[in-house]
């Protein structure tokens, strides 16, 4: 919430991606209630028409008062493809998703043509939560990724028996041994 009041102050505008309906809900609720701003929610529920209103109202920064939208708040997935919202500078993931291709994919929504400023993302992990697992999980693929990607076939050479064992074993906490 102070983060989101912070930038509203500087006249930044925000996308908040959540991957659960109800905690765009909750989202939705306190900030206009906090902020006194209006807040648009998109998710897979979300008809044609009025997600197009929304994004065309999101991304016209000729809007004031009552009519314009500073806030936006996405399901990840709903979110992710196919939308243009460069209205935004700043980019919030609030709870992690398993695939990281699938956060990049929504933080690459502000990053299109016709983004003049520097966007800035947020990503929110609780130390010792499943967040944090994910995060690490997340971290891993990615770097997976890259030497996958950027180094060939060669990089699975260049693993020690002890990485090859922690991408391929079950945890010990998982299994319950």
């Amino acid at each position: 919430m102070e983060m989101v009041e912070e930038l509203r102050k500087e006249g930044d505008r925000c996308l908040i991606f959540t991957q659960f309906l109800g905690m765009g809900q909750m989202l939705q609720q306190i900030i206009e209630k906090e902020l006194r701003e209006r807040v648009f929610f998109l998710h897979g529920g979300t008809p044609r028409v009025q997600r197009d209103e929304m994004i065309a109202r999101f991304q016209d920064r000729s809007l004031v008062g009552k009519e314009a939208c500073n806030i936006f708040i996405l399901s990840l997935k709903a979110g992710g493809l196919g939308l243009n919202l460069t209205a935004a500078n700043h980019v919030f993931h609030f709870d992690r998703w398993w695939n990281p291709a699938v956060e990049n994919q929504a933080t690459d929504r502000s990053h299109r043509i016709g983004q003049r400023r520097m966007v800035q993302v947020h990503k929110f992990i609780s130390p010792g939560t499943l967040e944090e697992r994910i995060d690490e999980m997340i971290e891993q693929k990615q770097d997976l990724n890259q030497q996958i990607v950027c180094g060939g076939e060669t990089w699975i050479t260049e693993l020690s028996t002890k990485e090859i064992r922690e991408i391929f074993a079950l945890r010990k906490e998982w299994i319950g041994a």
